[in-house]
């Protein structure tokens, strides 16, 4: 089966055509259709990451370009890490394919939606399969006109069009330093494929400064992808797309594009000390910076997209403190979970139509699975023992206290709490205490929306358990085992945990807990009057931190000034020119238009004597002979 692994991605493509040319005539049956192709394509990859489990990696290659000696092919790779990859976006895919039958299915563009789907779904396994560079690099191009068109799908809302251009546009300036590191790597090995890069990088084929310089340009097209800070502003603004797009997007596919990049790279990354710590402080930066954010949105979606942000940069600081086995766990269990609540938050957003939770309260008499479900999310993402992010997190703290960077793992500390206090509020705003609008018309969704929620919530419990101190770390050995290159750089699939690590994280997530409950629900009054001083860093929080006014008036007048400077060069220079050639060969063909006359044969006569004089001349001059 791992063989033909590059059909995977050729069934949502398959779906997206169908969608295209024939949606509107098949109406209702295109989710039906679409949903059909996406099963085939989750089992697929089930089957194949099964086989992986018992045999080695397999990868097939072609020759799509020759030039001189340099031969580009293109092909797929079946390793641990990309058959992970291809499973969950496939699984997430299948789900939000399913829950869209529900949420979507008044909407006049139902096909057209579905086409996306198949195509952002296409473009993203197309790109966890790639075996080198430039290939990954045509389908991360691809997943970002994907996401382009699926964030502004409403794009009769002005917020919708500008959302999906601020997307397109940030995550093509991180693209930029992704392939300039491509082409830095290929002056210096002369090939695209990852493995062979990887084999110089070991045998130092490349120089020190070239891998850092490499690493920390691929790093930049991560940050675009990924939401990383500063270029994560228009992760936010996406949830201006359908809640399934955003549950898609922020859960195992265009934001995990970033990291899973990184983890694919590992060690180029890891042959650079400076890369790795600039990659772990990134991280972490984003990560408590995003979570400082999340505890004022008003936005259920909004919070949720911050977490997001903050969650990426969870994944990001382990992979720059060598915890490749926490950054992948945890890039995992967040798909599940991420997932489960955005689609559990596009539940109550298709009951309640409203996304503002100060509108909210109260649901949970009136949406008990929906709430059941939410409060599952809640406690794994919060990292409550026993559940998927619980583990997962842990990891990360681990490898980040092995780092020997104290400052990043208290970071990361206060990120867990952080992350409990944000994720309890909203539950707690969004389902318990009083109603705050009238939910007398609130029903729980139907059943294309909440299966898919079911399933995530059980995996959102269980998915830890593949990776734990307790009952065996087999995903790690799994990813690490035969994988050369990562055990060359010192990859291991566990990391001796002190318990007080354990002790401190769960610590975190109760004072979290304690907090918001004092705050939303017990309505403490002494805490209350202390939380709602909306005074100067409320205000920071509530307009995150200011970073896109700061864009609005630094970065924005500054392109605009450059892209003058480039119209008049354009207008001037090369506009110019252009007319001054034509001008010349317009009057060249005047001159020559006056010459040939046409009809008036003695011209040509006279022409013919002239220049049968002149050849005399030159013969008298030289002596009958030119020298």
């Amino acid at each position: 089966m791992m063989k033909f692994a590059w059909v995977i991605p050729v069934i949502p493509l398959l779906s997206f055509v169908i969608q295209i040319c024939f949606g509107r005539r098949l109406q209702a049956f295109s989710a039906h259709l679409a949903i059909m192709l996406m099963r085939i394509t989750f089992v697929l990859s089930l089957l194949v990451m099964v086989e992986r489990f018992f045999n080695q990696t397999v990868s097939g290659e072609f020759e799509w370009l020759r030039n001189g000696f340099s031969s580009f092919t293109l092909g797929f790779e079946v390793n641990p890490l990309n058959t992970l990859m291809l499973t969950i976006v496939s699984f997430v895919s299948l789900l939000v394919h399913t829950y869209s039958k529900g949420y979507m299915k008044n909407d006049e563009r139902f096909s057209v939606f579905y086409a996306y789907l198949g195509l952002f779904t296409f473009a993203m396994l197309g790109l966890v399969i790639s075996p080198n560079l430039l290939q990954m690099y045509i389908f991360w191009e691809l997943v970002g006109l994907g996401s382009f068109l699926l964030i502004g799908f409403y794009f009769n809302k002005d917020s919708a069009r500008k959302a999906a251009k601020k997307a397109f546009i940030m995550t093509r300036i991180g693209d930029v330093g992704f392939l300039t590191g491509i082409l830095l790597i290929f002056s210096k090995t002369g090939t695209f494929h990852i493995s062979e890069i990887f084999y110089q990088v070991e045998h130092d084929g490349i120089s020190q400064t070239a891998i850092t310089a490499a690493a920390i340009l691929i790093f930049i097209g991560a940050m675009g992808k990924s939401g990383q800070f500063p270029l994560h502003t228009w992760l936010p603004d996406a949830m201006e797309g359908p809640t399934p797009v955003s549950a898609l997007i922020h859960a195992a596919t265009m934001v995990a594009a970033g990291v899973y990049l990184v983890a694919t790279m590992f060690p180029l990354f890891a042959a650079s000390k400076a890369a790795m710590l600039v990659v772990a402080i990134v991280g972490g930066i984003t990560a408590i910076f995003a979570a400082s954010i999340g505890i004022v949105q008003k936005d259920i979606k909004g919070v949720l997209a911050f977490s997001t942000v903050s969650q990426l940069g969870y994944m990001m600081l382990a992979l720059g403190s060598a915890g490749y086995v926490a950054g992948v766990f945890h890039l995992a269990t967040h798909a599940v979970f991420k997932a489960l609540l955005f689609l559990a938050a596009g539940s109550v957003i298709h009951a309640m139509h409203t996304q503002n939770i100060d509108l909210m309260g109260g649901l949970w008499k009136r949406m008990k699975l929906t709430g059941s479900l939410f409060l599952i999310g809640t406690l794994a993402i919060a990292g409550v023992p026993l559940l998927s992010g619980f583990f997962s997190k842990e990891e990360i703290l681990v490898a980040v206290w092995h780092s020997d960077q104290p400052v990043l793992f208290w970071l990361a500390i206060v990120t867990a709490f952080l992350t409990s206090f944000y994720m309890f509020r909203l539950f707690f705003m969004v389902f318990w205490g009083q109603e705050r609008s009238d939910i007398k018309h609130v029903r729980e969704s139907s059943e294309w929306m909440t299966w898919p929620m079911v399933i995530l919530g059980f995996f959102a419990v269980v998915l830890g358990f593949v990776n734990t101190p307790w009952f065996g770390t087999w995903l790690g050995n799994w990813l690490v085992n035969d994988q050369k290159f990562l055990a060359q750089v010192g990859v291991q699939a566990r990391l001796d945990a002190p318990a007080w690590i354990m002790a401190l994280a769960v610590t975190m997530t109760v004072l979290g807990f304690l907090l918001a409950w004092a705050l939303y629900v017990k309505q403490i009054p002494s805490l209350q009057k202390m939380f709602q001083r909306k005074g100067t860093v409320y205000q920071v929080l509530l307009n995150q931190y200011y970073v896109d006014g700061l864009y609005a008036v630094t970065v924005l007048p500054a392109l605009k000034s450059f892209s003058v400077v480039l119209s008049l060069v354009d207008l001037l220079l090369v506009r110019g020119t252009m007319k001054l050639l034509v001008g010349v060969v317009k009057g060249a063909s005047a001159l020559l238009a006056r010459l040939q006359s046409g009809g008036q044969v003695q011209n040509y006569g006279a022409w013919m004597i002239f220049g049968l004089a002149i050849i005399l001349v030159v013969f008298l001059i030289t002596g009958g002979y030119v020298k």
